[in-house]
């Protein structure tokens, strides 16, 4: 039978069904045993990666390199690498529009994520994307969304075409704390509970949506709790803990896999304002200096270096690495051509359509042919 006439009672999703839906919410935490030295290391090198990038990036951004809007990952980098670090290459990622850190951890080039800053033809988007909405299927990482919550219905409608095909895949859909205030976010999840979806639907809470407290933005500022509306399994976890993050992660994966979508809440602070040009009034002296006291970065150093795991020496090496290749992608960015106007609708659908990117201002695009026995039109004479 072709794919396209199977029932919507598919064996995968019936078989999904009987593995039963828990309504058990779990509090998730880093006491599962530790990953060797290792994965340890990978995950601090990936972190400062992150970090040495989107300093970069803001600095880019006020030389006039990057334009349009511009969100970064800083403060966010060990949510960031948890996440990454538990997914397997064939997961599918969507997510918001703070992403550079997600693409770097999914694996993607830091040349190739420059480069689409810069919007250059070399970019991960080849350019067209920007900041906000890098896509690369190689690595199965869908894209950001400028519209807050627009990858939400997307991410279930991904999982729902896994389940169909009785893949063993799965979907992680990031969004921020404000995104579960939207009505697609409460459909999608309802959605995935009764279809029994392999989906993982991640809120990384900083607190804050744009300048305004979860607190005085949500009833439950705990925003786990939300799954019980759904009887779906849920966790929360800290944000500045990579090491609990992915075994969270971890978790919540396999339990998607089983046919048991899951809402995991990470709990961390953006160390900036909510964009580049946000200056973050909206946060006192006190609580500035309290965000960099608790950098989840340094913090993580210092943890493998009373570990045993880190030296100061291996530090300061890993540093230099990172500072070298993030030095590396911006003159690699700065040396790729800018798109042609030629290929502006080269990548806008699946379905290539005509370059009218010089049409006059408000001349349509696919003019209307006129209808039959319609007169032509005349001249009118002042």
């Amino acid at each position: 039978m072709p794919q396209t006439q199977k029932p919507r009672s598919a064996p995968a999703r019936a078989a999904r069904a009987t593995r039963g839906t828990s309504t058990k919410r779990t509090r998730t935490t880093a006491e599962s045993e530790s990953p060797p030295d290792e994965q340890l290391l990978d995950f601090y090198r990936r972190m400062v990666l992150i970090r040495r990038f989107e300093e970069r990036a803001a600095r880019a951004y006020t030389e006039a390199k990057v334009g349009g809007y511009c969100h970064l990952n800083l403060g966010e980098e060990a949510t960031v690498v948890g996440l990454m670090s538990a997914s397997a290459p064939g997961d599918y990622v969507y997510t918001n529009y703070r992403e550079h850190g997600y693409a770097l951890a999914r694996g993607i080039a830091p040349e190739r994520i420059m480069a689409e800053l810069y919007g250059r033809t070399d970019g991960v988007s080849r350019g067209w994307g920007g900041s906000m909405h890098m896509f690369d299927f190689a690595s199965r990482f869908m894209g950001g969304y400028g519209i807050v919550g627009g990858q939400i219905p997307l991410a279930t409608g991904a999982a729902l075409a896994i389940d169909y095909r009785g893949e063993n895949d799965a979907v992680i859909c990031l969004m921020g704390d404000g995104t579960t205030n939207i009505g697609a976010f409460h459909e999608s999840l309802n959605l995935a509970a009764i279809w029994h979806l392999p989906i993982v639907y991640v809120v990384v809470n900083n607190g804050l949506g744009m300048g305004t407290t979860v607190e005085q933005a949500s009833a439950e500022p705990e925003l786990h709790k939300r799954a019980a509306a759904y009887r779906m399994d849920a966790a929360r976890v800290d944000g500045t803990d990579p090491v609990a993050v992915h075994t969270a992660a971890q978790r919540a994966l396999a339990s998607a896999r089983a046919g048991r979508p899951f809402l995991l809440e990470t709990v961390s602070e953006r160390l900036k304002g909510h964009s580049v040009v946000d200056p973050a009034r909206y946060r006192t002296r006190e609580e500035a200096e309290a965000l960099r006291a608790a950098d989840p970065v340094a913090a993580f150093a210092a943890r493998l270096l009373t570990e045993g795991v880190l030296g100061e020496e291996l530090v300061a090496e890993i540093d230099a690495e990172a500072v070298a290749r993030v030095a590396e992608a911006a003159a690699f960015a700065d040396a790729s051509p800018h798109p042609e106007v030629s290929t502006l609708f080269d990548y806008t659908y699946a379905t290539p359509v005509p370059n009218d990117s010089r049409r006059l201002p408000g001349e349509a695009l696919f003019p209307a042919p006129p209808r039959p026995g319609t007169p032509e039109p005349t001249e009118v004479l002042a």
